[in-house]
């Protein structure tokens, strides 16, 4: 016959112990350490960090075969992490499309940078055939 704890009334008197209490705190900070770290790898960065416009409208674009151009504020120009010449861009963009496949290249400007030179990057990039393009921006 197995013993059954009935309620004792007197048990809630004594205090309670703290040891029963601190391996449930360790499995806790370790949980949250765990969380922690693994949303730090969850982000996902394109290029690189520069000051982007905002936009109302901006949406998250998903495509399979991209390319990335940054723009920062001193307005040196980046493919892909890359440092290259502003007059390379066509070129460099060229020899990244594969035959019979579309390309995207985002384009991540900062705020700061002169329109011209955006245009100066656009208008190479829209005399490539199979080539689409795309602008960055911070959703507000």
């Amino acid at each position: 016959m197995s013993k059954r704890r009935r309620f004792d009334p007197d048990l809630l008197d004594q205090p309670l112990e703290i040891k029963n209490v601190l391996p449930l705190l360790d499995v806790m900070f370790a949980l949250l350490t765990f969380f922690i770290m693994s949303t730090l790898f969850l982000t996902r960065t394109e290029g690189l960090p520069v000051n982007l416009p905002q936009a109302k409208s901006a949406t998250e674009q998903k495509t399979p075969s991209r390319a990335t151009i940054t723009v920062n504020e001193k307005t040196e120009v980046f493919l892909n992490k890359q440092k290259i010449g502003i007059e390379d861009v066509g070129d460099r963009v060229q020899q990244l499309i594969e035959p019979n496949q579309n390309l995207v290249v985002v384009l991540n400007a900062d705020r700061t940078v002169e329109h011209g030179e955006v245009v100066l990057i656009m208008d190479q990039l829209r005399q490539i055939p199979g080539v689409k393009m795309a602008i960055s921006t911070k959703r507000i």
